[in-house]
């Protein structure tokens, strides 16, 4: 069983939780062009390396970021979004 330790509960059994992807840059709709706003939506990055995500706690519906490996597929650490700093 691959535990998770949320911020707000604490350890948990990974089935309780939801992944929603990697943070990204937020793009600006006043001047960002059709063809920005597809390749942002619609293309993901494949990439190795370490990557910020969000997840959700389901029970208690809380959100929050992970640090996790893309290659080794490890947890590095889970942290509250308010604790972000100039991430994207």
């Amino acid at each position: 069983m691959k535990i998770l330790t949320c911020p707000m509960n604490g350890p948990r059994n990974i089935d309780e939780f939801q992944s929603f992807g990697p943070v990204r840059e937020t793009l600006d709709p006043a001047v960002t062009a059709d063809a920005d706003w597809s390749r942002h939506l619609f293309r993901a990055e494949n990439r190795k390396g370490v990557v910020v995500e969000w997840w959700r706690h389901v029970p208690s519906n809380y959100f929050f970021l992970a640090e996790r490996d893309l290659v080794s597929n490890e947890i590095i650490r889970t942290f509250d979004a308010s604790q972000r700093s100039g991430q994207s």
